[in-house]
């Protein structure tokens, strides 16, 4: 890449960061208030999002023998200490780390 090839690639990049961070802010400033179905889709998102998530991440999960197990057991994981401790980065960062032990000791 040259070096007015990299120049227009980070103009480009901090462009698109800046109009996405901004353009909200732009669009709906703070007294005035956001129509019905951006306040809709404000609720409802999040859900979808973490849906699509672990749909995602367990497409390519093998569910025979020992294979899907821990995935399982971490989803388990993430579920019940989310509902116990109601803290996301905590629930996604033990569940995370749990697979990872799991697939690193146990299902080799």
């Amino acid at each position: 890449m040259t070096r007015f090839q990299s120049i227009v690639t980070i103009l480009a990049v901090v462009s698109g960061t800046i109009l996405t961070r901004f353009l909200p802010f732009i669009l709906f400033p703070e007294g005035k208030t956001p129509p019905k179905y951006i306040s809709y889709l404000g609720t409802v998102l999040p859900y979808a999002v973490i849906g699509f998530l672990v749909v995602y991440s367990l497409k390519d999960a093998v569910f025979s023998q020992f294979h899907g197990i821990p995935e399982l057991l971490s989803i388990l994981l993430i579920f019940l200490l989310h509902k116990w401790r109601k803290n996301t980065l905590l629930s996604i960062g033990a569940g995370t780390a749990f697979y990872m032990y799991l697939v690193q000791t146990w299902f080799r």
